[in-house]
């Protein structure tokens, strides 16, 4: 069926009929989408291609499809393009996920290096696994600790009851004594306001855009993780296109990561000013939020969740290939090697 659908689509184009493309980007209100994504679809795109390429996109949390049926929905062409959040998607796929491990990528610069160094086998993972074309990752800003009430490090949150998004990270905070809650995001505000958490981890700017900033005073700045998603087609309904609408998707998909990159960069700093109110806000609502410091003792204590937590945890799920992916790949740029015990 997709293969038909392209060649239509292919058809279509021969006789000056637009390409029409549905894609399903990712999380709906946040910057990434309503900034980067939804114009690149609906109105740069068509510009760039002279109006040879027509595309709708809806976001995946507003589409009608599980998070974690993506893949599987991609592979079977029911999704020619989408969107997959790594972190959601780390359950049945844990291998994917190695990247944004919680601990791995304290600041964007580590971040930058070990997504470079990775990207390849996820390329590799998603033609052989799914039949899925990447055509790209991006990132939504670092994902920090929020709290209700003050704490100075990480070593401080013992006891407390933690919001999480991922396996990794409820194994990360439950390692520092605390209580991990999985909870969505858009379910987060109202958790920490009804007291069924303490602290929440989420994006900067995110917390920024849904008030939790007011309700959660103290926020360390290390990054826990950054939220990565990757881009790509179902192969046949991407082979199934002209070549020239291939290659110029291809270039303009590759500029919009760049953008997108840029701009996770600029919001996560900003995110940080604008909880905090500080005058270099640009882009939220000015908040009186406390900035915990990186301390050495925080630094110390990242390497050892990392290397006695973290890695292990995700080892027991993931098995040897995961083992030799992560040292072939990542542990030069990280510094810490997996193991099978």
């Amino acid at each position: 069926m997709v293969l038909t659908a392209a060649h239509a689509a292919a058809q279509q184009a021969t006789a000056q009929e637009p390409l029409r493309l549905k894609i399903v980007g990712g999380l709906a209100d946040v910057s990434q989408y309503v900034r980067y994504e939804e114009p690149f679809w609906r109105q740069h795109l068509a510009e760039a291609s002279g109006g040879r390429i027509q595309a709708e996109i809806a976001p995946f949390d507003r589409s009608g499809i599980r998070a974690q049926e993506m893949l599987a929905l991609m592979r079977l062409g029911v999704v020619p393009f989408g969107t997959v959040l790594l972190a959601v998607v780390s359950n049945e796929e844990p291998e994917f996920n190695a990247v944004d491990l919680p601990a791995v990528n304290p600041d964007m610069a580590t971040l930058r290096r070990t997504v470079a160094a990775y990207r390849p086998h996820l390329e590799e993972l998603l033609a052989e696994r799914y039949d899925v074309e990447l055509l790209a990752i991006y990132t939504y800003p670092a994902q920090v600790v929020f709290c209700r009430d003050r704490f100075t490090g990480l070593s401080d949150l013992a006891g407390r009851r933690i919001r999480t998004s991922s396996v990794g990270q409820s194994e990360m905070f439950a390692a520092l004594g605390a209580t991990p809650v999985v909870i969505p995001f858009g379910e987060t505000l109202a958790a920490v306001r009804s007291g069924v958490v303490d602290c929440a981890v989420t994006g900067t700017l995110s917390a920024n855009a849904i008030g939790l900033h007011e309700l959660t005073p103290y926020m360390h700045s290390m990054a826990i993780t950054w939220g990565l998603s990757v881009f790509g087609a179902n192969r046949a309904a991407w082979n199934g296109l002209p070549e020239w609408a291939r290659t110029l998707i291809r270039r303009e998909v590759g500029t919009l990561e760049r953008q997108i990159w840029d701009a996770v960069e600029t919001e996560t700093v900003d995110g940080f000013a604008c909880n905090a109110g500080l005058p270099s806000c640009t882009t939220g609502r000015r908040g009186q939020a406390t900035i915990i410091p990186v301390s050495a003792a925080d630094q110390d204590r990242r390497i050892r969740l990392l290397t006695e937590t973290v890695l292990p945890g995700w080892v027991r799920r993931c098995g040897e290939p995961c083992v030799d992916a992560w040292n072939s790949r990542l542990a030069p740029e990280v510094g810490v090697s997996a193991r099978l015990d």
